[in-house]
């Protein structure tokens, strides 16, 4: 699988707040190849949402894609990522490091902003981590 795509999304109860990662990995042609829905203890939103990000790089790693375009509605996220925003928050630096370091083991890496009802899969996954 050289090429994957993946939906990742972050839920908190509060702000900071226990919070969880949903993230849904799939085929260009829409087969779904890891899921992934786990409690990542007590964060803010933003931290969170990093954490997604990191898990889905790492997971794509691991199922051998070279390139991966990567969707979330973190909005704040996928601006920094691209080099729209830069990085101001000190909690945010050390995870945005992690997400530039772990970028190195693919040839390309695209991401790509959506709206949170564009989402509801990896949102589903981040929510039920809270059932579990």
């Amino acid at each position: 699988m050289t090429y994957l795509i993946a939906n990742t999304d972050a839920a908190c109860r509060g702000n900071p707040g226990e919070s969880a990662i949903g993230i849904l990995i799939r085929t260009s042609t829409g087969q779904v190849v890891r899921t992934v829905s786990r409690a990542i203890g007590r964060m803010t939103n933003n931290q969170a949402e990093y954490h997604a990000i990191i898990s889905a790089l790492e997971e794509a790693s691991k199922l051998g894609a070279e390139e991966l375009t990567l969707i979330a509605d973190s909005e704040l996220a996928v601006k920094q990522l691209t080099g729209r925003y830069r990085v101001k928050n000190p909690g945010l630096e050390p995870l945005y490091a992690r997400v530039k370091i772990l970028e190195s083991k693919f040839k390309k890496v695209t991401y790509r902003h959506v709206p949170r009802e564009r989402n509801s899969d990896a949102d589903g996954l981040a929510n039920k981590a809270f059932k579990s």
